[in-house]
């Protein structure tokens, strides 16, 4: 049986000086050889793996933060691996990972990529568009109630039960709105009624900011005039609620909130376009002067920038 070499301390090389990485009887392969085969196999996205490491390094502290981050992703992929019965440390070793602390650093660096698509984002907004989203999206906070009514339903209910359900907390509601049309209080009956647990027992008190509520429940909210209430159950994937709007604050101007409508709207662009990170990323690298001397590589690397792209546009 032929045995297989592969070469660790003192690697041979061949006359014309190639090294020697392994060998089996009747044949030596080379580096050169290894090297060719590699970048018809991935050596490109592995070439760029290294240079962006090398990167990303360079541009972002691993503080505290990036650590944490790291920590959190570990733990919540092993808890998945685990309760489904794999061995995660084996998994970490069939995906090419060396130990625990080395896949940490691949999320330390998934996590600095981040940052810098992050920044490059924000770097790339205009006035004009944060001028639009706090014209469109600041609003003064409401200040006032609201009693829910959720329907109690099951997993296992039919269509008709569900719809059962829903007509009756929708009943429910309309009943409790009959109670505040003849005078009874709103907080007395938020206490008694409302199926939300964290404003109830407050009389269903809560101060209501646009985009931290669902659509419905803000639109209601927004058309009452101070110290009306819902004339009619307003549905949501939550139930029936009667909303309260007791006043609401001046909005605020763009400087006291510019901060927070940047993050917002960043946060928009990177999930609206998957592209941003393989952006900010190219122009990382023209800013390092990444130069690719092999012009095969380099063409696969042009080509694979381009149709990422491309790709990512056309969604």
């Amino acid at each position: 049986m032929g045995a297989l070499l592969l070469t660790g301390c003192g690697t041979p090389t061949l006359k014309n000086g190639e090294e020697v990485v392994a060998s089996v009887d009747g044949k030596d392969f080379t580096a050169e050889e290894l090297y060719e085969e590699l970048k018809d196999q991935g050596g490109m996205s592995v070439l760029v793996n290294m240079f962006d490491t090398y990167i990303v390094n360079q541009e972002v502290e691993t503080d505290d933060d990036a650590e944490t981050y790291a920590d959190s992703q570990y733990e919540s992929y092993q808890s998945s691996y685990e309760s489904n019965g794999q061995n995660f440390e084996d998994t970490l070793e069939s995906a090419g990972y060396k130990d625990a602390d080395d896949f940490k650093d691949a999320l330390i660096v998934e996590y600095k990529k981040q940052k810098i698509t992050e920044d490059y984002v924000k770097a790339n907004l205009t006035d004009a568009e944060i001028q639009s989203y706090y014209d469109d999206n600041i609003y003064g906070d409401i200040e006032g109630a609201h009693i829910l009514i959720s329907p109690e339903t099951t997993d296992d209910m039919s269509d008709e039960e569900v719809t059962e359900a829903e007509e009756k907390a929708k009943k429910e509601a309309e009943d409790i709105i009959k109670k505040l049309d003849d005078g009874e209080d709103f907080a007395d009956l938020a206490k008694e009624y409302s199926d939300d647990e964290g404003t109830a027992e407050d009389g269903g008190k809560l101060t209501i900011t646009y985009g931290e509520v669902v659509d419905e429940f803000w639109d209601a909210a927004s058309e009452l005039k101070d110290g009306k209430y819902t004339e009619e159950p307003v549905k949501s994937d939550y139930g029936y609620h009667i909303i309260y709007r007791e006043s609401q604050k001046d909005k605020p101007k763009l400087n006291e909130v510019e901060d927070d409508v940047i993050d917002k709207l960043v946060d928009q662009k990177l999930e609206e376009d998957t592209s941003l990170q393989t952006e900010a990323l190219v122009e990382l690298r023209k800013k390092y002067n990444l130069k690719i001397n092999d012009s095969d590589i380099e063409k696969s690397y042009n080509k694979s920038v381009k149709e990422s792209l491309a790709d990512t546009e056309a969604n």
